[in-house]
């Protein structure tokens, strides 16, 4: 059983080590069943209760009569989205919060050339959107710039963490703007306080932006009297 056990294991973990690689890409079919036996060299049980195994983890699904596509290249992506699925706009404030406002003081120390230039890009992109009445556009250049704080923040936890919730993050942004009155510069201040190396600026400049947005929303009811 032990060994039976570990083979399953060792399976498992050479087809996710292929999806997380993105050699099977998110949306491809993996080989079938005869293809995987032989490139694992076990059995077909074997293969059978790995490929299981990633389908209950939403790594993969099996559909009928196609075969098995690969839906996801991490487990936890997967399981952040089931959480957020349902997650209530000022649930998902509160985290971006959290997480961007220690990505901005992060990257005001750590922040390479390379950053600095990409931020001052993706600042004129969102201006420029935003003065084009481009909203797909306009989402799509402030996630960018808010991956990019995160990047430059040079913290690996931290850039998987919110790599995985990218998905609600940019649909907050899109709810954000549909009442939003900032401006195109809205973020001048924080690409400003990351390229000079200010990190108490930066901190400020985030907490104050996502703050405001917080105040327009219902505080949730308190689950005790619920």
């Amino acid at each position: 059983m032990t060994r039976r056990t570990g083979l399953i294991e060792g399976a498992v973990a050479e087809l996710r080590g292929r999806i997380v690689s993105g050699e099977w890409a998110v949306g491809s079919r993996i080989p079938a069943e005869p293809a995987l036996v032989e490139l694992l060299g076990v059995g077909r049980n074997t293969v059978r209760e790995a490929v299981q195994s990633l389908v209950h983890s939403g790594l993969v699904e099996r559909r009928q009569g196609s075969g098995t596509y690969v839906l996801s290249t991490s487990e936890l992506a997967v399981s952040m989205g089931r959480h957020m699925v349902d997650a209530r706009q000022r649930d998902v404030i509160e985290v971006r919060r959290a997480l961007e406002v220690e990505a901005g003081r992060t990257a005001a120390r750590r922040r390479g050339s390379t950053e600095a230039a990409e931020l001052l890009r993706l600042r004129d992109e969102r201006a420029a959107a935003h003065l084009a009445g481009d909203m797909d556009r306009l989402v799509e250049a402030d996630l960018a710039l808010h991956r990019c704080v995160v990047r430059a923040a040079g913290n690996p936890l931290l850039r998987t963490l919110y790599d995985n919730l990218v998905d609600a993050i940019g649909e907050n942004i899109r709810f954000n703007f549909v009442s939003d009155t900032h401006g195109p510069d809205a973020h001048d201040g924080l690409v400003e306080a990351i390229v000079a190396g200010d990190a108490d600026r930066a901190v400020r400049e985030t907490e104050d932006y996502l703050s405001e947005f917080l105040d327009g929303l219902p505080e949730p009811r308190d689950a005790a009297s619920a």
